[in-house]
């Protein structure tokens, strides 16, 4: 890999601000100072230092997020923040992009990471593990709801939903509960409930497959997997089903 776009990449600048950097001499390879913007290092086995900094490279890395409601899953809009404008530059530069996608007022877990091979796994239709939410629900939400998305729902466009697992936290006039889905269609737990006559208010997405929300977590922040995190992703016997805005 070229220097320069070793060092860019990581967060130490432009390439241009990169390029300017090496002409200091302030970058040494392997103890020996390198200031042609064109040389080639190897990350994983060369000693790259900057003003005598240790350099350690990551070729991927993997984010978890919290979600704020507002944001859209995105790399980019010309219109609306999106969830990689939260990032910072150093994690920014690695050019990562969310995995699946929530709806834009849908709070909570949302993976990140540059890591294609990781991604389609996850993404492939082909996979199914649970992905669970928790939603406010306008009306009561009843043993009978239960019942119906034990045994699928139909959309209005006739589309009937694979079975999903309802439990109910509280209810009343306004509910509160806890929903298991194994797919991820346009906007899934709303229309669900919509088809038993009952609106969700908020939602929020607490876990995928082997990775749960860390709670720690504010609106709007992130922080790296643990590797145990990544390797319950990466072990996993099944990945995540496709996702669309739920």
């Amino acid at each position: 890999m070229r220097i320069d776009k070793l060092l860019a990449n990581i967060g130490y600048g432009t390439r241009k601000e990169v390029k300017k950097m090496l002409k200091t001499g302030a970058v040494l390879v392997n103890e020996h100072a390198v200031k042609d913007a064109k040389a080639h290092v190897n990350p994983i086995q060369d000693r790259v230092t900057v003003h005598g900094e240790l350099v350690e490279y990551k070729e991927f890395i993997y984010l978890m997020m919290n979600k704020p409601p507002g944001v859209i899953s995105a790399t980019e809009d010309n219109f609306q923040e999106t969830v990689i404008d939260l990032l910072s530059p150093e994690h920014a530069a690695y050019e990562p992009f969310p995995v699946g996608r929530l709806d834009k007022d849908t709070e909570g877990l949302l993976l990140i990471t540059n890591d294609g091979k990781l991604t389609h796994k996850l993404l492939s239709p082909k996979k199914h593990v649970p992905k669970i939410y928790f939603a406010v629900i306008e009306g009561m939400v009843t043993e009978e709801d239960i019942e119906a998305f034990r045994n699928g729902v139909t959309f209005d466009d006739g589309y009937l939903t694979k079975p999903a697992v309802l439990q109910i936290l509280k209810s009343g006039e306004t509910s509160e509960i806890e929903i298991s889905i194994m797919e991820g269609k346009f906007h899934q737990v709303k229309r669900m409930f919509e088809a038993v006559g009952k609106r969700v208010t908020y939602l929020k997405r607490v876990s995928m497959g082997s990775l749960e929300l860390d709670e720690s977590l504010e609106l709007g922040t992130y922080r790296e997997l643990t590797l145990d995190e990544l390797e319950g992703l990466q072990n996993s016997p099944a990945g995540l089903s496709e996702e669309t805005n739920e």
